[in-house]
């Protein structure tokens, strides 16, 4: 392992992990290099099994100071990114099989978007899971209209009547890529019932501007995490933007000298938004000094090593801590989105104004914010039949 222990060490330290840190993986590595050499086994001959069977090894010969199967989990893989440990062989079983065609089938012909390649695959493997037979007998030709309800009753306990639409859509895709592959005979996509739920039924969960102020105020803004969080709760509060959207943001998508940043929406669609003064000085704040150094070109990245993007589902960590430090109900990003559409129609601008500003493709999407303005509601309001009598 000696030819190893420098490109590791730049490896961690490209990683963002400190140099103590450093010091004590650079040595784990050197143990493993020892104990592969008693063994009479190469470097390439390492895996998971290994590692723990090498761990277990120095347990017993009494070295407690050990790290577990996660701590060395960054040694295997800066070894196979070297290429001195070969990727993992996995016979892929005939569902997982189908579940690779199935992603190429989204990406290469459908042209969906990753975040929704993700969230297809996902649906589609609980459905496949349930249908495989002992002993891993995987037969989709089998598959029946009575197999496809069952599903989607049962997600429909648990999910909200929008989620439980994309079940639907999501059921009616893989049934129509089965069908197009020959897996099933029928077209059973046309056996998925349609969920009930009417646009434009409900009122948009929203918080008042003097809440949302209060999650800016009391945001912490020392810290990396806590000038991260501000920065992108200011994206939140001030741009509306959506949680997917403020995790694919790039360096290269702001333009410091006209004040303006790109967006890259749903349906890969890309829009420039002015960026507001204070934003901007969020941003600064974030990218001058608690931004870790790494290699990626996103804005915003883990605190912690080894650095790389963030998650989406991160920015509704951050809404949800916000929540809690003024004692407010816990919100998610979204509902930040709809508060700034709310309070933008209560200062005056047209629908089209905000739909500009929300990114939406459909007006009547913009339209349904007019549902939260119950001031201007009661002027326009009729009386109730009889109430005058009554």
């Amino acid at each position: 392992m000696a030819s190893q222990v420098e490109g590791y060490r730049a490896w961690l330290a490209e990683h963002g992990y400190t140099k103590l840190t450093i010091r004590n993986m650079v040595k784990d590595l050197g143990q493993v290099g020892v104990w592969l050499s008693r063994r009479g086994l190469q470097a390439a001959d390492l895996s998971e099994d290994r590692l723990q069977q090498f761990l277990s090894d120095q347990w017993e010969v009494g070295r407690r100071r050990l790290p577990g199967p996660r701590g060395m989990r960054p040694l295997l893989t800066y070894l196979r990114q070297a290429a001195v440990v070969p990727p993992p062989l996995v016979a892929p079983s005939p569902l997982e099989d189908v579940l690779v065609q199935y992603r190429c089938w989204m990406v290469g012909e459908r042209g969906l978007s990753a975040a929704t390649v993700l969230r297809y695959e996902n649906t589609a493997r609980r459905f496949l899971s349930e249908q495989v037979k002992p002993p891993g007998v995987f037969t989709p030709g089998g598959l029946t209209g009575a197999d496809l309800n069952a599903f989607l009753l049962r997600e429909c306990v648990r999910v909200s009547a929008g989620s439980a639409k994309g079940r639907v859509a999501e059921l009616r895709s893989l049934m129509r890529f089965l069908h197009l592959r020959g897996l099933t005979p029928l077209r059973l996509g046309t056996a998925v019932p349609p969920v009930g739920g009417w646009r434009l039924a409900t009122v948009p969960p929203t918080m008042a501007a003097a809440d949302v102020q209060q999650l800016l105020d009391h945001c912490p803004r020392e810290g990396a995490v806590g000038i991260r969080g501000y920065a992108i709760l200011m994206l939140l509060a001030r741009l509306g933007l959506r949680s997917i959207e403020v995790a694919r943001l790039q360096l290269d998508d702001v333009d410091w000298r006209l004040g303006e940043i790109a967006i890259r929406g749903k349906g890969r669609r890309e829009d420039r938004l002015p960026l507001p003064v204070e934003v901007g000085e969020a941003l600064v704040a974030y990218l001058s000094g608690a931004r870790p150094r790494g290699s990626t070109r996103r804005i915003f990245v883990t605190c912690r090593a080894p650095h790389g993007p963030i998650r989406a589902d991160l920015v509704g960590d951050v809404v949800e801590r916000a929540c809690l430090r003024p004692g407010l109900p816990r919100v998610g990003p979204h509902q930040l989105r709809h508060a700034l559409a709310g309070e933008t129609l209560r200062q005056g601008p047209w629908l089209m104004a905000i739909s500009q500003v929300l990114r939406h493709q459909d007006l009547a999407t913009t339209a349904l914010y007019a549902k939260v303005d119950f001031t201007a509601l009661r002027e326009v309001a009729q009386p109730w039949p009889g109430q005058g009598a009554a």
